[in-house]
């Protein structure tokens, strides 16, 4: 057996590893005609993929299906199939796993419409967080659609008819075509120099092509980056668009956009009339409430006979006087009775006895002083025994050998006790 020789497992195995990391056919678009297309029990589909030259088998698993199919594939249908190329190692044959199949022009434009939306709905664009409320009671309303058409007329008659003070502006654009998205981002752009209070923009109904003008994104970016409360209104109920999600209301038909925009004048003039009753009937009450208050101030006393404010403010004033006088009184015989027993004093009948008195206290006090005066007890021969600053006064405080200094009243000697 030759070296190099291997086996078909190891070449079936080598090839699946080359076409699995080959990152052009991992997720890969092909597009072409189904043949043989057939599902097994467990609810696999097996199929053909051709075109007039060539031909390549393909599987898609039931669990794709289920999550991505939403139409039922037929033989000699034409489609783009999404998904990756593999081996099955069993056989040695290579095949097309696909993850989706799409029918040809809607089925690609779906696709397109999934991608955007999941897109800017994770960059935030559809977050109730961001919707402007759309006035209840607009003076001016702004259309974005064609100049012609049924979407225009049914929106201007209906607002005319519900809520014929509103003023409406349009702003012609093409709804459909490759020149429609940029014409309806002018329009849109152009419109919010105009002082609306709402702006609709949309169409009538179509297939996807033709409503696919507003699931662009230069389109629904313009939308979201408005100023003024934009309501959307593209096709028919059934349809939904990217315009619907990034706008501040979605209204299923250009009809129903109309009938959200503005209220119903006879609503508004119904409510404007009970109001108006409302208002009657409190200012009504009011007027009774103060009639009843006025009534029942002008029967006070004070009203009917103003003079006796005067008179009890004046008998009270004589009460105070009257106090007053008393208490004037009272503090004259009080401070005349303090004067005289300042007059009967001593101190201003005979101030000299003040000033005997205070001497003979003084020389008294000095007596005492000397009697306890130290230097007269020397004189008398005692004499004061010191240790330091210390006076003995006991034989107790003294010991052998210590230093006395005794004083006399003529001076001190030094002594040592032996």
């Amino acid at each position: 057996m030759e070296k190099d020789t291997l086996t078909v497992s190891q070449v079936n195995s080598y090839i699946k590893r080359k076409l699995v990391m080959d990152p052009k056919l991992k997720n890969i678009y092909i597009e072409g005609e189904i043949s043989n297309y057939s599902t097994s029990f467990n609810g696999h589909s097996y199929f053909t993929l051709k075109d007039e030259k060539t031909q390549i088998d393909a599987v898609m698993f039931k669990n794709n299906k289920d999550r991505f199919l939403k139409f039922e594939p037929k033989d000699g249908m034409h489609v783009i199939v999404k998904g990756s190329i593999n081996v099955y190692e069993k056989n040695g044959k290579y095949q097309l796993y696909a993850t989706k199949i799409l029918e040809e022009g809607t089925g690609i434009l779906y696709e397109k419409f999934e991608e955007l939306k999941k897109r800017l709905s994770k960059e935030g664009l559809f977050d109730d967080s961001h919707k402007k409320m759309i006035p209840k009671y607009p003076k001016r309303i702004g259309v974005v659609t064609a100049e012609s058409g049924a979407a225009v007329r049914d929106i201007i008659t209906t607002i005319k008819r519900k809520y014929p003070p509103c003023e409406i502006l349009v702003f012609p654009t093409l709804v459909q075509g490759d020149q429609a998205p940029a014409q309806i981002v002018r329009q849109i752009k152009r419109a919010q120099n105009y002082d609306l209070d709402t702006l609709i923009v949309g169409r009538g109904g179509g297939s996807i092509e033709d409503l696919w003008s507003f699931n662009e994104e230069i389109v629904a970016r313009e939308i979201y980056a408005c100023e003024i409360p934009v309501i959307s209104a593209v096709g028919h109920e059934i349809d939904f668009t990217i315009s619907d999600f990034v706008a501040d209301k979605r209204a299923p038909t250009p009809t129903a956009a109309a009938d959200f925009a503005v209220p119903d004048i006879t609503e508004v003039k119904n409510k404007i009339s009970n109001l108006n009753e409302k208002v009657n009937r409190n200012i009504k009450d009011k007027i009774t409430h103060y009639r009843t208050t006025l009534d029942h101030i002008s029967q006070k006393q004070v009203l009917k006979n103003p003079e006796s404010i005067y008179e009890i403010k004046g008998m009270h004033l004589d009460n105070l006087v009257g106090r007053l006088t008393v208490s004037s009184q009272n503090i004259i015989t009080e401070n005349k009775s303090k004067l005289f027993k300042i007059k009967s004093s001593i101190i201003l009948k005979n101030p000299e006895e003040i000033t005997k008195r205070k001497k003979d206290a003084y020389l008294k006090n000095l007596n005492k002083l000397e009697v306890l005066n130290p230097l007269l007890t020397l004189k008398r021969g005692y004499s004061i025994a010191k240790i330091g600053d210390k006076v003995i006064s006991s034989s107790k405080d003294v010991k052998k050998g210590d230093e006395l200094d005794i004083e006399f009243n003529d001076g001190t000697i030094n002594t040592r006790v032996m």
